[in-house]
């Protein structure tokens, strides 16, 4: 419940992110849009101040042309037309005295507007406007009002970028919790517990799928150390239960102790041996998989010398054992890679009846070097195929072969561990093959 607390306050922590970078991008944007916006205010007002000066400037030199002299009657219309757009006037003549001023002129602040007035080439006076602090006012207010649009827009997007930080954080956020919860039910012990699918950004949703195969592995790993145990104890359950039989029945009396009794008692104890044999083999292979000592190797010797060490079996048994061995370099260890054929050709030796032939063949196939063991035993049926690899596995035993089901856990183990492969086929009647591909030194 805590880890969940814990993704709830990093969907609030992205939530914020979000906000911050929503407000400062409209912040951004707003003191550039003020600074822009209040230069092309105070643009517009002096463009209409120059524009002012020049009407009024323009109305009195034609006024004076006109009359010929200054004439206070012919200016007083030029006083309204600066009063309606709140500015004061005065006009001098060329000594500087005044011919009209407006009331209020001396004492209003303002910015002022000089424009002669040229008659014939000279200068004959002076037009000077001063512009009320009025106009600065409706500049202020113009900012005001820009400035509160700015300030509601600001709460828009910070209320938009909410929503979607909302949204995005739980997006993001949701997936992570489930696997939170997935991760602390798996260490709990409930293996059955996955993340399923879920919606969010891809590496999202590839980090759920991933943790779900690899809870499937541990489940799988599991299920197969419960089948082990349980294999290992069915197998010696038997052999043990016999030799129990036996020994109490020889101490009571009951069966006397003749060389068949001991033979027999003798025979369970060799098969416990075969088993925990076997048993430490498998463990040896999976140590020697993990630190197996590669070395450049010709698979046609590694071969060549296991098929020898078996040509005597391969005789009292009846079998013919053929060997095609071109080179193959690989990179192997080649103790553990010797057993790998040993087992394999042991394995078609125990299935194949006599007069029968089994058949060893190296060589190589583009960027693989390929072992392949071959036999015309009695074959394996389809349904068994996928479990011959599996530990304890025997399947059905047409033949009463002896042995432990352990020897091809131990190959494929070993395959493994050489970044190989192995592939089986076969015919129920028509034999067997095994092909082992290594990548080529």
């Amino acid at each position: 419940m805590g880890k969940a607390g814990n993704a709830s306050t990093v969907g609030m922590r992205l939530s914020l992110a979000f906000i911050s970078v929503a407000l400062a991008a409209v912040a951004l944007l707003a003191i550039l849009t003020a600074i822009f916006a209040a230069s092309d205010v105070d643009q517009l007002s002096q463009t209409q101040r120059d524009r002012l000066a020049r009407a009024v400037g323009a109305v009195v030199t034609a006024s004076r042309a006109e009359a010929g002299h200054w004439s206070r009657a012919d200016l007083e219309p030029i006083t309204d037309l600066t009063t309606r757009s709140r500015a004061q006037l005065r006009i001098s003549d060329a000594s500087g005295a005044t011919v009209l001023v407006t009331p209020g002129f001396a004492s209003d602040a303002g910015p002022v507007q000089r424009i002669p007035v040229i008659v014939g080439k000279q200068r004959v006076g002076t037009v000077t406007v001063r512009f009320r602090d009025e106009i600065s006012q409706a500049d202020q207010r113009l900012r005001t009002e820009f400035w509160r649009a700015i300030a509601g827009a600001a709460g828009l997007a910070a209320l938009l970028a909410l929503l979607v930080a909302i949204g995005m954080s739980r997006r993001i956020t949701r997936p992570v919790v489930r696997l939170i919860e997935a991760a602390d039910a798996v260490g709990g012990g409930d293996v059955t517990a996955r993340v399923g699918s879920v919606r969010g950004p891809v590496e999202l949703v590839d980090l759920a799928r991933t943790f779900d195969k690899m809870a499937d592995e541990l489940a799988g790993q599991e299920q197969l150390r419960r089948v082990l145990v349980a294999d290992v104890a069915h197998e010696l359950r038997t052999p043990v239960a016999i030799l129990q039989a036996g020994h109490e029945a020889l101490l009571d009396g009951v069966v006397p102790a003749t060389p068949a009794q001991l033979a027999s008692l003798r025979d369970e104890v060799m098969r416990l041996a075969r088993m925990v044999d076997d048993l430490q083999g498998l463990a040896a292979a999976e140590a020697a998989a993990l630190q197996l000592t590669l070395r450049p190797a010709d698979l046609a010797e590694i071969a060549g010398a296991a098929c020898g060490s078996l040509a005597g079996h391969f005789e009292s048994s009846q079998l013919t054992l053929d060997c095609q061995l071109d080179p193959a370099q690989v990179r192997a260890d080649s103790r553990w890679m010797h057993q790998v054929i040993t087992n394999l050709l042991g394995n078609a030796a125990k299935f194949t009846p006599a007069g029968g032939r089994v058949t060893v063949i190296t060589g190589t196939a583009g960027d693989q070097a390929r072992l392949t063991v071959a036999d015309t035993g009695v074959g394996i049926a389809p349904d068994q195929l996928p479990h011959i690899f599996d530990r304890f596995w025997r399947g059905n035993n047409p033949m009463r072969a002896a042995g432990s089901g352990i020897g091809l856990a131990i190959v494929a183990e070993l395959v493994r561990g050489h970044d190989g492969e192995i592939e089986v086929s076969s015919t129920l009647g028509g034999g067997t093959v095994f092909v082992v591909s290594l990548p080529r030194a």
